[in-house]
């Protein structure tokens, strides 16, 4: 937690007004331009960091034990997937954990390219500033990438106000999932899901058996004892592999801290517009965003411990702008970062339906 900022987060710039209409903010937003409000890709950053892994320069201060027990825990998860499977693929989120993992793929192989591609499901509705960082990574550090999107729910126009988050998460989510894995022949996808996160992911082994079609049974989990993984698929199975299993949030940050990997800068406070809608923060990300009746627009310090389509995730008031600032916070929380993802309390579509069905 001693490490100095890898970079600041540039505030967005500031609407003269305390409180605005949806209405009132979305001319406001088209004089100020909407480019004005992206948050910016940390280019120096990303550039650093490239080089760093280049030259396989060590870590600026020494990781905690626990932390290294960790780091080799995941290689050796992500070193076994790529032995056992003929055509593994690892998905990425843009988030946190998703690219501490692409950080993991590429220690465990360098210097080797990671031998398993990144594939990103693009819903069309995650933060603007997301496909830039994922972008900018992929180019500094020669990673490999597909992006997938359901062209069929495009074409229907699904979005998460006239569908609702349940029937657009299942469609753009994990019918676009499905469709990817299937398409491009993968037959294991590693993930960055962590056991702590929420309960039904704390059913899943590191490698968890899908019946065909991507179906989840957590009563036909295989055991993992003393480490011994059985990665053999019968015929028409696949296999969801969770190196980071065994993290928490705080020990993500720290590892992130102790490696300087740069981050998109959603997850550092600044001062972004938003509405609250049934508890949570929703950031007014561009034009497309609906309010409803009473709703207004505020302007203050915030962040987000996760990302994904911006209508379905809330943020948190925050001052934290540092790495180190965030690693303080998130020791001091006691609230899951997944109580602001709104997809997680669907009426009768809980998470753990979500992933019987073949969501991540």
């Amino acid at each position: 937690g001693g490490h100095g900022p890898l970079w600041r987060a540039p505030p967005f710039a500031v609407i003269p007004a305390a409180t605005l209409t949806i209405s009132s903010f979305a001319r406001a937003a088209k004089n100020a331009t909407l480019t004005e409000m992206i948050d910016a890709v940390p280019a120096a950053a990303i550039a650093a960091y490239a080089a760093r892994l280049k030259a396989r320069a060590p870590a600026l201060a020494p990781m905690l034990p626990a932390l290294a027990d960790l780091e080799s825990e995941a290689i050796f998860v992500l070193r076994e997937t790529a032995q056992a499977f003929s055509k593994p693929v690892l998905l990425y989120s843009i988030g946190k954990d998703s690219t501490v993992l692409a950080h993991l793929a590429l220690k465990a192989f360098w210097p080797a390219r990671p031998p398993f591609t990144l594939l990103h499901i693009d819903s069309g509705w995650e933060f603007r500033a997301m496909a830039p960082f994922r972008d900018a990574l992929v180019a500094a550090t020669g990673l490999d990438l597909i992006v997938h999107r359901n062209e069929a729910g495009l074409r229907e126009g699904i979005n998460p106000f006239v569908h609702g988050s349940a029937r657009f998460t299942d469609v753009m989510r994990t019918q676009a999932l499905l469709h990817a894995l299937s398409q491009g022949g993968f037959d294991a996808a590693i993930g960055g899901a962590r056991r702590d996160e929420e309960r039904s992911r704390a059913k899943e082994r590191m490698f968890s058996l899908r019946s065909p079609g991507q179906g989840w049974d957590p009563r036909r989990q295989r055991p993992e004892l003393w480490r011994c993984f059985n990665t053999r698929l019968p015929p028409g199975h696949t296999m969801r592999v969770f190196p980071l299993s065994n993290w928490t949030e705080l020990d993500i940050w720290r590892y992130i801290a102790a490696q300087e990997i740069p981050l998109a800068p959603l997850y550092f406070a600044a001062l972004r517009p938003f509405l609250e809608r049934r508890g949570a923060l929703i950031a007014v990300d561009d034009e497309r965003l609906q309010a409803e009746p009473g709703e207004i627009v505020r302007t203050e310090m915030i962040r987000f411990r996760t990302l994904g389509c911006y209508p379905l995730t809330g943020g948190v008031l925050s001052q934290a702008q540092t790495v180190a600032e965030v690693v303080a916070e998130i020791a001091a929380t006691r609230q899951s970062e997944r109580a602001s993802r709104l997809i997680d309390f669907d009426a009768g579509a809980s998470m753990e339906q979500k992933k019987r069905e073949g969501y991540f």
